[in-house]
């Protein structure tokens, strides 16, 4: 996607996490950026970082479960900034329990956040975009999209839901020959406040599986897909890859090996304290009044950059690679012969 002026990007569950390092990324490139969420300790926070950056911030207060709520806040973005050329999915809430221990109102709640949030996000976005023929959508995804592990079936089950759907618009628009794009990101696990928030009844706090990366090499992915949108979707880091892999080779052995490993890989040796808030039913830092920032707590374990997801970025250029390294071992098998 050329960028010859400034674009105006909204992103959703932009108080924290994934979401706040993209509404920055995208700042810091110059574009004006509608930041969503909740909470308004966030939503002050993310603001100043955009304005920090040098561009425009409008803070909206908004729960994309609400699908009126998301259409008003996309008519003031298009009012006090202009029309949107960018709209960046990444809004979620979950319930880290076993599927028997998520009521059924917090599965329901979980689910119109998480999946019917980007429905009505990307409708908002639609609305305006297809009339102008221009435009991206980029979902926030999930190596969950395609793989369920335990303790998080709601969230997994909501993911799953995203990419059906974005599979689904995507071959409308392709149908259309529409120069309106969407495009998915699966990201790997990341080290975001939403381990510090999101409501849990484990009996020792909630982590990512590992490896951890920053939110940062998220939301280079991002960017990357904002201005490269044609590709159905993009891969972050490694273990994206190779769980993705596995699944589509082998699903029954990974059923067997998360049934071993997954409930011990996602706590720590901490004990789930009780008074933890819980962002489902109300943002966390409406509750303690603590803006969380972009970082969760496990700087120290995270990685900074994903050798995977610059292949991904540089096919020609891996391609080459490894068409000059078959070459030149073709040449040496060669010569041994002679």
């Amino acid at each position: 996607m050329a960028q010859d002026r400034q674009r105006v990007v909204v992103v959703t569950g932009a108080s924290g996490g994934i979401g706040r390092a993209t509404a920055r990324a995208f700042a810091e490139r110059g574009d004006a950026v509608a930041l969503l969420a909740r909470g308004e300790e966030g939503l002050d926070g993310a603001a100043a970082d955009v304005r920090k950056a040098g561009a425009r911030a409008l803070p909206i207060s908004v729960d994309m479960a609400d699908h009126e709520a998301v259409e008003s806040a996309a008519e003031q973005v298009e009012a006090e900034l202009g029309p949107i050329d960018v709209w960046v999915n990444v809004a979620f809430s979950s319930v880290f329990a076993r599927f028997m221990d998520v009521k059924a109102e917090e599965y329901e709640r979980t689910t119109r956040v998480t999946y019917l949030g980007y429905v009505n996000g990307t409708r908002s976005a639609l609305t305006r975009m297809l009339p102008r023929d221009r435009g991206v959508v980029v979902q926030v995804g999930s190596a969950l999209a395609y793989r369920g592990i335990p303790l998080q079936s709601a969230y997994c089950g909501a993911k799953h839901a995203v990419q059906g759907f974005h599979e689904s618009v995507r071959t409308e628009l392709l149908h259309d020959r529409s120069n309106v794009h969407v495009t998915m990101v699966q990201m790997p696990a990341v080290n975001t406040p939403q381990f510090q928030w999101v409501l849990s009844r484990l009996p020792r706090r909630a982590q990512p599986v590992p490896p951890i990366y920053q939110p940062e090499v998220a939301a280079d992915a991002v960017l990357y897909a904002a201005d490269h949108p044609r590709r159905r979707e993009y891969w972050v880091g490694g273990s994206t890859a190779l769980t993705l892999i596995a699944n589509a080779v082998a699903p029954g052995l990974l059923d067997r090996y998360l049934a071993r490993t997954g409930l011990e890989s996602q706590q720590t040796d901490q004990r789930q304290p009780a008074d933890q808030p819980a962002n489902l039913w109300e943002p966390a830092d409406g509750t303690d009044g603590h803006d969380y920032g972009a970082h969760g707590t496990f700087d120290d374990r995270s990685k900074h950059r994903s050798l995977q997801l610059w292949a991904s970025q540089h096919h020609a250029t891996v391609g080459a690679a490894l068409a000059g390294a078959a070459a030149g071992a073709a040449i040496a098998l060669g010569r041994s012969r002679r």
